[in-house]
């Protein structure tokens, strides 16, 4: 048992927290613990009345992210498109005061391999280019998910950041024939939508596929209906249906190039820029060994957020977000609640283990089918018990004016100091 340095309810013994990713998922873990081990209710917590953990004990939190800091990801349709408000999207983890106050220590580089035998995990630096090797009592996985341009920006500092937004802005407002986006997913909707109201001048075109859009998601007709004439209200044309089969450089003009895009139905259509919504979601788990993954390269948990797979010291270790296999389409705000899930249940081994108590710990339940997408100036969403809602009033709800980053960012307190 851990010696008591005097204060009730207080144990002087440490534990060690590697989170591996410093999004929605791991930061909510992170900041969990935080307020856990400071003798308070968690911020996410809707039930303000609970009583306080019984003990204070000091956790020391180290989060690896290849970024510099915390970037919006749910903003990226616009943010990506707009330099102004790129600028709000990404904030380093050093100019953020919720962090800053609450001695996490970061880490900027990728994590190599882990060892559930040894709890050792091997990182590679990426300012320095070191490799070290960092110890940890609990790990939590939150790398997410590998996404391609322009779905994500491939930046991983701000300032780069900030310069990528400026080129691909340029090449948007240059664009001799318009923009085409290739992909009617939720991404390929965004940035469509998007892109026409920033760039009303500009001819915007969504080519899909298949006959409806969002058709990968498990959402009912209407809403991808509504959708779509969102759209078009937008100004934005989509073309369904329909397969891009080539597309070829055809000529440069004033110095901008031009490409010809064939369709599986033997039309063709010019235009200045060309924009990929289909890259394919890789899961960041190479790392891991395959005993804690399934077949998709995704996490195996119990709902505990647990790992599940054969691995030694399962119970220590955690996978949050959307690497994660879990059922139900994949959203901020189920990653956020994991997070304050595992860090909860976390911190309950973590008393258990130094103080005996019994652990009280919180069950996942799977994740319903609900969406939001921000169309242009309208929201269409759509709920089990709602159905498809849409207009301009639901996307102030939903995302307010940009793109619901400060919804995440207050939700998660960044702004505020952690209190002692």
């Amino acid at each position: 048992m851990p010696s008591n340095d005097g204060a009730p309810g207080t144990t002087s013994q440490s534990y060690r927290v590697l989170i591996i990713g410093g999004s929605y998922a791991g930061l909510s873990t992170a900041l969990t613990l935080v307020d856990l081990s400071r003798g308070q209710i968690p911020r996410f917590s809707y039930d303000r009345d609970i009583p306080p953990p019984a003990h204070r004990i000091p956790v020391q939190i180290t989060v690896v992210d290849e970024r510099d800091g915390y970037f919006h990801l749910i903003g990226s349709p616009k943010s990506l498109a707009c330099e102004k408000f790129a600028s709000d999207s990404w904030t380093r983890f050093q100019d953020i005061p919720g962090l800053t106050s609450a001695g996490i220590n970061f880490i900027r580089g990728s994590v190599h391999s882990v060892d559930f035998a040894t709890k050792t995990a091997q990182i590679n630096e990426n300012d320095s280019k070191a490799k070290r090797k960092e110890s940890y009592d609990y790990l939590v996985v939150g790398s997410g998910l590998r996404r391609t341009f322009p779905t994500v920006p491939q930046s991983l500092r701000r300032d780069d950041f900030i310069a990528e937004v400026k080129r691909h802005a340029a090449d948007i407002q240059s664009s001799q024939e318009g923009v085409v986006v290739v992909g009617g997913g939720a991404v390929g909707v965004e940035m469509a939508a998007e892109l026409k109201v920033l760039y009303p001048h500009q001819k915007i075109t969504l080519i899909h596929s298949r006959n409806r859009l969002l058709s990968s998601e498990p959402l009912p007709d209407d809403f991808a209906q509504r959708v779509d004439s969102t759209l078009r209200e937008v100004g934005v044309e989509t073309i369904l249906g329909q397969r891009v089969i080539d597309t070829t450089a055809v000529d440069v003009e004033n110095g901008c190039r031009i490409w010809r895009l064939t369709l599986a139905d033997g039309r063709e259509l010019t235009t200045g820029l060309v924009l990929s919504a289909i890259s394919r979601s890789i899961p960041t788990s190479t790392y891991l060994s395959s005993d804690a993954l399934n077949e998709d390269g995704y996490v195996k948990i119990h709902p505990s957020l647990q790992f599940s797979g054969n691995i030694p010291n399962a119970e220590s270790h955690y996978c949050v977000g959307d690497l994660a296999a879990w059922p139900g389409i994949k959203r901020c705000g189920g990653a956020m609640h994991m997070g304050h899930y595992a860090g909860h249940n976390l911190y309950e081994q973590i008393m258990a283990r130094s103080a005996g108590s019994k652990p009280d710990i919180k069950t996942l339940n799977p994740f319903p089918n609900v969406i939001g997408l921000a169309v242009g100036r309208k929201a269409v969403s759509w709920t089990p018990d709602e159905g498809t809602k849409h207009g301009e009033e639901l996307m102030g709800s939903l995302f307010g004016e940009d793109m619901g980053n400060s919804n995440c960012w207050n939700y998660m307190r960044l702004s505020e100091p952690c209190q002692a």
